[in-house]
């Protein structure tokens, strides 16, 4: 299991060179700084377990009061000629098709909170129509590299964070992470698509893939005519959907009479048993990355990679200075928005350097896979994840990728 190598990688390179460090440079406060730092991830990673309790017992309350009043039908029906195609084993009126579009939309909306529920829900009904409970379905490999990939349309937490920062123009990167995580998810969809023998050039998904590209297009027009509107107006769009979704299921529900309040709390107790099992597994990968980061291997390849690069003949290098945030966030979206934010505290750079520039886009180009994979099928003990693993790197790298295209594309260097 490729998971599985990556973490005893990660523990045993990390350790290894932190000893290193110590014998050969003299290093004396390295071990110290390792322990401290993997005590401190465990301790993280419990905290964001609790925060996140909150949110499933929030969401999952709310999407059983949307299933019982009807309003998950509904998103069924509407994306049912799209998802029947891209997910052939899932029954066209199952309530897993209503929990994966429902996630689809928070992340791209850039609500982050709001897709985890959703998509933990979302996987729960996939594993009931998993013949294999322990090896990952197609269904549930295609959902998890869509979910991924990060498709996102408007990246509220990425233009909040970058005008806390004090940056000048916080909206510059709009559009650049737009095309960047529009290019990830085709390219991830293309893979699983061709692995699963999915047909993409039938009519009706090429008609949906060419409504959202128009709807993309349409987005990078209206951000490049009014680019000062976007700060504005993207945190209203994303909070107003998703809270006219929730006003939605409460009128379905009262129109057919469903008790809510007790549909909730049965709804937010699964909730709650699903946030106790994901523990362990969030602990283990943040903790694996932080070993890997405070031994200082992260830093040390980076400059290796920037001298070869060099001695290679290639100058366009300043997009280095932000790669270890696209390198981290597969891994860790915390570990790569501290990657990010300590880039825009930098004196060397800023939130509106080039590198500044760069690292927001990484950051909001691709989703944090190996957390995603990890957190997601632990919750319903799939431990056999197949190509999973790999589709969802692939789809990361042509984020990242793109992401460096894009930047040297609409960024002064």
């Amino acid at each position: 299991m490729l998971l599985n190598r990556i973490f005893i990688a990660m523990f045993v390179l990390g350790i290894s060179f932190a000893f290193g460090k110590l014998i050969f440079f003299q290093d004396l406060e390295i071990l110290n700084r390792l322990v401290q730092d993997l005590f401190d991830s465990s301790k993280t990673g419990f905290e964001l377990s609790l925060y996140l309790t909150g949110a499933l017992c929030l969401w999952m309350g709310l999407l059983a009061i949307g299933e019982k009043g009807g309003a998950i039908h509904y998103l069924t029906k509407m994306v049912s000629p799209l998802f029947t195609r891209l997910f052939p084993d899932v029954p066209k009126d199952h309530p897993a098709m209503g929990a994966i579009m429902m996630n689809f939309s928070a992340n791209m909306l850039g609500l982050d909170n709001a897709a985890t529920p959703m998509g933990l829900k979302a996987m729960s009904n996939l594993q009931e129509l998993n013949p294999d409970k322990k090896t990952a379905s197609n269904a549930q490999i295609m959902f998890l590299v869509l979910n991924t990939s990060g498709l996102t349309l408007i990246p509220v937490s990425i233009l909040s964070y970058r005008t806390i920062a004090g940056s000048t123009d916080p909206t510059s990167v709009f559009v650049p992470i737009l095309c960047a995580t529009f290019f990830s998810s085709l390219v991830g969809l293309i893979y699983v698509s061709i692995r699963q023998k999915i047909n993409l050039l039938n009519p009706v998904v090429l008609a949906y893939l060419g409504g959202l590209s128009l709807l993309v297009i349409g987005i990078v027009v209206l951000a490049q005519q009014n680019p000062e509107s976007i700060k504005t107006v993207s945190p209203i769009v994303g909070n107003g959907i998703i809270l006219l979704i929730i006003l939605t299921f409460f009128g379905l529900a009262v129109r057919k009479k469903v008790n809510a309040y007790d549909v909730f709390i049965e709804g937010a107790k699964d909730g709650f048993k699903v946030a106790i099992k994901i523990v362990p597994y969030l602990v283990s990968i943040l903790c694996a990355i932080a070993v890997f980061r405070a031994s200082g291997l992260l830093n040390d390849i980076m400059s290796l990679i920037r001298s070869t690069m060099l001695l290679m003949g290639f100058h366009a290098v300043e997009f280095l200075d932000a790669l270890p945030v696209g390198l981290m966030k597969p891994f860790s979206g915390s570990g790569s928005r501290g990657l990010m934010l300590e880039l825009f505290a930098n004196k060397n750079f800023g939130v509106d350097s080039f590198a500044g520039k760069v690292a927001s886009t990484m950051q909001g180009s691709t989703e944090t896979t190996f957390y995603v994979l990890s957190v997601y099928f632990g919750s319903v003990g799939v431990s056999k994840t197949r190509y999973a693993a790999g589709a969802g790197l692939l789809a990361d790298f042509a984020g990242i990728v793109g992401a460096i295209y894009l930047s040297y594309l609409f960024y002064s260097v």
